[in-house]
């Protein structure tokens, strides 16, 4: 078996800071188009901003599941309580403090009407979800929550199966596969009518068993990675090309949204592509010589860092913000009023970042350092921990 890195000495993956860093910068601006300008304001790439969500998505695949198939390989094996708990101190803190600004504050909320606390609580929020609702984002990690309570428990059991790599592939073709196969059928249903759009973010844009398609793909990666060695040197040698393939299926499939998102075909086929874009990006965020791993991004490193809290504080941050400017003269389309919003989107998370998340962080590295079964027996023999904030 393969000598792992400890993750005392495992170098930052720029590629992956910088990844992450532009799935939230995607996912700010367009939802400062959506809940502030209400305008092109930032041409496409506000418009196709919400595929930053399906690029966290990815990413959390790839990184979740290289944590728990490096540690199933270990000799020290994998524990799912620790698992459990180290995703349980790394999310929850947050979120509860989010959480509880809008349920004690209608201020905060601008009075809009929320779902049930024990949807929130219970991370089933996404199900059923009525768009225009208050914190109505945070759907994507109750997505997320779902994935990973499920995940560790089907590697497992997987695992204990002959050929479990087999089967890990044979689970990954059949989660596309259905996933297409739900999308198709509540779009017939469904995506009519006055109702259609409604119907499209309630049933298929939110909904579970159709978004799961960049998560499977970030498994898939992490599945050849740990079982297919020789193949993955292979792809991963070649990471510029991996970055023009990559930067060719988002193009197109950006595109295609773009065009008609909400249409048959690209309902149906173009979470897959985005997802095999995704996955091709994160291939040159890993490969050997890839300009995207060799460059370092300034501030993409604190941006990703900071990124789960910016992506819980920033909506509502730039609604409650933009009232006062708005009456200063400042309205949303000025240059002025988008650089102090967008300011306050990254201090807002920065802020929750070191005052909530940074010291449950460190109870966690304190207390569960790893996934591991048992404790490493010397430095290097643990799993990798890629990037940080995950």
């Amino acid at each position: 078996m393969r000598r792992m890195i400890s993750k005392a000495t495992t170098p930052r993956v720029h590629g992956l800071d910088t990844l992450r860093a532009l799935a939230i910068v995607l996912v700010v601006l367009h939802h400062y188009v959506l809940f502030v300008s209400g305008d092109n304001t930032f041409g496409w790439v506000g418009e196709i901003g919400w595929v930053g969500v399906d690029l966290f998505f990815a990413l959390s695949g790839y990184l979740i599941g290289n944590q728990i198939f490096a540690a199933m390989r270990s000799p020290q094996g994998f524990s799912l309580g620790h698992f459990y708990g180290r995703r349980l101190l790394r999310t929850l803190p947050n979120f509860y403090a989010v959480l509880a600004l809008y349920f004690l504050s209608s201020w905060f909320r601008v009075d809009k009407p929320l779902p049930p606390l024990w949807k929130f609580i219970t991370f089933t929020q996404n199900i059923n979800l009525e768009p225009g609702t208050a914190f109505s984002h945070a759907w994507s990690l109750c997505i997320e929550e779902q994935f990973y309570l499920l995940l560790p428990a089907a590697a497992l059991l997987i695992g204990a199966l002959r050929g479990g790599a087999r089967w890990g592939w044979a689970a990954i073709a059949a989660t596309l596969a259905a996933g297409m196969a739900v999308r198709g059928v509540q779009w017939q249903d469904l995506v009519h009518g006055p109702l259609a759009q409604h119907n499209y973010f309630k049933f298929i844009y939110y909904s579970s068993f159709c978004r799961f398609d960049e998560l499977v793909a970030g498994v898939a990666l992490a599945l050849l990675k740990n079982f297919h060695g020789g193949a993955w040197r292979r792809l991963t040698a070649h990471g510029n090309l991996a970055l023009g393939a990559g930067t060719a299926v988002c193009a197109f499939a950006f595109a295609m949204f773009l065009d008609d998102r909400y249409g048959f075909a690209i309902t149906v086929f173009g979470y897959p592509l985005l997802a095999l874009g995704f996955g091709l990006l994160i291939v040159a965020a890993l490969g050997e010589r890839s300009l995207l791993r060799a460059v370092r991004v300034p501030g993409a490193g604190s941006l990703a860092l900071w990124s789960y809290a910016i992506y819980l504080t920033h909506k509502q941050v730039c609604i409650l913000a933009a009232r006062p400017l708005a009456g200063w003269g400042y309205g949303p389309e000025s240059p002025l009023a988008i650089g102090v919003l967008l300011l306050l989107s990254v201090l807002s998370g920065w802020g929750l970042y070191k005052l909530v998340e940074t010291p449950f962080m460190t109870l966690r590295d304190r207390y569960l350092p790893s996934n591991l079964r048992t404790a490493p027996t010397r430095a290097g023999s643990g799993p990798a921990d890629l990037t940080p904030g995950v």
